[in-house]
Parts: C-alpha cells; structure tokens; sequence
C-alpha cells in the first residue's frame, strides 16, 4: 500500500463549515470505523493512515480536533501532535493506542492532547469525548474574541443621553438592529460610534454570536488584510501558523470597521468583493469562505470628499451607505454634558477610591460652556483628570486644565483676515495654514508623528499622508 496516500474528505456543507476533525491511525479498518461514527456526529472528517501524509494535511488545511494512533510505522502520534501545535497551537489533540506507555502519555499530555484512550474503546465515550472537545475549541475562540472586542459593557442602556439628537439616535437603533442591512455611522472623533455599534449589535437576532471590531488606519495594508481574513502557514515571512481572520471568527455575528476611510485602495476593492459576493480566501489560502456576517462602518471622515479626491472608492461607498447614522457632537447636545460628567466622575472616584460626591456649579458651567472638540472622549478625560488632583469633595474650577477654565488661548474659530480687493487663492492659503499646523504638531511632539497626530486629533494614517503630501519630515 502506497503509504503516502490520504483518504478524500467528504464535501464541506455549502452553509457554514461544520467542525473539522483529522483521524490518522494506519490501520484501516480503525479509519473507516471512526470516520462512520463522527460523520454520524456531523462533523468533517478527513482520514491520513500515516503520520507524514497527516502532516502534509495539517499545513494544507484547517483543523479542529487531531485524533491520533500513538504507535505508527513512521512518525509516532506525539510526532503528529507536535507538528500540528508549531502550525496551529490551538488545536486539540486526542491520542489513541493499545500500547499504554506512561512515558508516551505524559509527552502528549504535555504537548497540549487533552485526551488519551487505551483500545479497545467504547465509542459512547469517544463521542462524548469529540463533542467536549469541541465546545472546549469553540468556547475559548469566544473567549480570545472577547478580548478583542471594545471592551465595553455591552448594554443599550451604556449610551447616556436624554437630548433631543439622541433620542432619535435610539430610536434609530432601535429600528434598524434587527435587521441586517450594512450601516454607516459618521460623526467627529470621540461621539461615541463604538458603544453604538454594540448597542446596535446586542439588540439584534445576531447578538448570541460574536462582534469583533478592526481599526482600519491603525495597521498596515499587509497586517490589515491579515487581521480581516486570516492567513495559511508560510504565507509570508513570519506566518508560522494557520490563522483566522476576523470575517471567518465573526461568523454570524458583527464586524465593526472603524475608520473605514483609512483603508488603502487595494484593501477597498477586497471589502467590496466580500460585500457583493459574501465570500473571501484567507491570505496564502485557496479555499472559498464564507461570510454570513453583518457589517457595521464608521468614520469621522467626510467620504464624499474623499470620493472626490480619488481616496475613496464610490461603489464601496454605497454599498456601506445602505442605512446611514449621523452621531451629533457633544457641542450640539450641551443638555447631556451634566449626565456625562457625573457617569464619568462616578466610574473614576471608584476606580481611584476617592470620596467624590459631584462637581461644582463653577466647573460644571465651564463644562457645559466648552465646546468640546474632542467630544465624550475628551469629556472622560477632563474627568479623569479632575478626580485624579482634586482632593475636596466636589471638583473645583481649579481641577479643570487651562483651556476648560479660559486660562489658555484658544484657537478663534470663524476670525478671518480681511479679504484684499484683488481676491487671493483660498486653496493655496488654507493648504499654508495646514502645513504649518502639522509642521508645528510635529516640532512640538519631537518628530514622533503619532503624538504630532493626536495633538491634531487626526489618525495616524492621515498624519502620515498629509507629511508625505507637504514634504515634512
């Protein structure tokens, strides 16, 4: 018999991929026994009678469970175990022999099997076993997604705001979560369009199912692709195992794209195929996945400018655009800044222990009064920073920094020199003005761009563009 051979796998299910599990054992009557009893279960069974043919599979497929024989003519079952951890970590293994050694056990518990069966066996306890397996695999995926998500308290209710403007933010939310029609949510920097895509997601038919999130201007294209859809072993340098992308683990869940209009061309265009045809390959990959996901947009870019300027891709546009939600800056809902402040004064007097009963009539007037062009993320951190120096028991005027308190110069917003006679090139002098702000931002921050970026509340993707526009270094 040609010991190089592996048996075919049956068909995956046109719907989503059902558990795969990879039976390696060289006698053949074992294979044909185990492959009949877990097809029964439902899962993908793919069959390899030796250890090299196993190993040749692993690097060309993704698998789940590994159920090895110990005892085979050329590579042992730890050998495959051990080859299969350096290509995913993850996976689970199940050792099977009838040469009980205590040596063997203990390398293949060590190795990560998190099961070992002596023959004869009972099939109950097999099956039994697979499916624990199984739900152990996809628990803990839950539980890495959790850690990649916002981090936030997934709750409607997260979402402070009695003002007129997010009254009807509510009710839109409450009107379009459960459907699952694409959304575009747009507003400046720090109005909160994370929390409200959880809310959107959590009050939705897919909110048992995983929402991860991607910020589209905090990687670069290669390292962007390969958060979104994965990658196979040895796809490019430093691929040392099989990883999947944030399309395949939000599988009938919510992706949030932040800072969509960050993504490179080349990125655009793959999006676009995925939301026309549901469908993507993993990067090095050739099989066809599938993407029954719910996609959710956000920027605080004004996309149409960037359509007009050749950055942005129009037929992407409107395939994000289909429900558009416009969040309001936090200077046109003033009525909420009370309720923000006391949420935010609440979460950091118990994170830092401190006896903090509210804030003063004075500093919460010059809260209200400010115009807040960083919105509820600067808000959270002029209260963070109250609480952190304040040492009464209500926050003080003095607590608030300069540019709150009116001790700073602020930058006039709508002043304008005098326009000369003879009109002047209005493009040219705000393209002036803009070079030296991010000439200034740069002087000021040492040359980092990433803090030159911030002091302009600009992403660093942008940051760097606009550097390389001007000829800045």
């Amino acid at each position: 018999m040609n010991t190089n051979t592996v048996d075919q796998p049956i068909a995956p299910s046109a719907d989503r991929r059902p558990p795969r599990i990879l039976v390696v054992d060289d006698e053949r009557s074992m294979r044909e026994l185990l492959a009949i009893v877990l097809r029964r279960e439902g899962y993908e069974v793919l069959l390899a009678e030796n250890g090299r043919a196993a190993v040749d599979l692993l690097e060309r497929e993704p698998v789940d469970l590994l159920i090895s024989d110990i005892k085979m003519p050329d590579l042992s079952g730890v050998d495959v175990l051990r080859a299969a951890k350096k290509i995913d970590q993850d996976i689970l293994g199940i050792m099977i022999t009838a040469f009980a050694s205590t040596e063997t056990a203990v390398e293949a518990m060590r190795l990560g099997a998190c099961d070992y069966l002596s023959k004869p066996f009972d099939v109950d306890l097999l099956k039994m076993k697979v499916r624990e397996k199984i739900e152990n695999r996809q628990l803990r995926q839950e539980n890495v997604l959790l850690k990649r998500t916002l981090g936030l308290a997934h709750q409607f209710s997260n979402i402070i705001g009695r003002s007129e403007a997010m009254l009807d933010v509510f009710k839109m939310i409450e009107t379009v979560a459960r459907t699952n029609s694409t959304i575009l949510l747009t507003g400046e920097s720090g109005t909160g369009k994370g929390l409200v895509a959880q809310a959107i997601h959590f009050n939705s038919l897919r909110r048992e199912k995983p929402m991860v999130s991607l910020n589209c201007g905090a990687l670069p294209e290669t390292l962007l692709e390969s958060e979104l859809f994965g990658h196979m072993r040895g796809s490019f340098t430093g691929a040392d195992t099989n990883k999947k992308g944030l399309l395949e683990v939000a599988e009938r869940g919510t992706i949030f794209l932040d800072e969509i209009g960050e993504m490179s061309a080349v990125m655009q265009v793959k999006l676009l195929r995925v939301l026309q045809e549901r469908r993507f390959r993993r990067v090095g990959g050739l099989e066809e996945l599938q993407a029954d996901i719910r996609v959710i947009a956000a920027t605080n870019q004004d996309l149409a400018r960037l359509i007009a300027e050749g950055r942005f891709r129009e037929d992407l546009y409107y395939r994000i655009n289909v429900i558009p939600l416009t969040l309001p800056p936090l200077r046109e809902r003033r009525e909420d800044i009370p309720l923000l402040a006391d949420h935010f004064l609440a979460k950091y007097s118990e994170q830092m222990g401190k006896q903090i009963a509210g804030v003063s009539h004075d500093a919460m007037d010059l809260l209200v009064a400010h115009d807040w062009p960083g919105n509820i993320r600067e808000l959270e951190n002029v209260i963070e920073r109250a609480v952190a120096l304040e040492s009464t028991p209500a926050i003080l005027a003095d607590s608030l920094p300069p540019n709150i308190r009116g001790d700073a110069p602020r930058v006039a917003v709508g002043s304008t020199e005098a326009l000369p006679e003879s009109g002047f090139d209005l493009e040219a002098h705000v393209k002036e003005i803009e070079r030296g702000y991010i000439a200034e931002a740069l002087k000021r921050a040492g040359g980092v761009q990433v803090k030159a970026a911030e002091l302009l509340g600009m992403s660093f993707r942008s940051f760097r563009y606009y550097v390389k526009k001007y000829n800045l270094r």
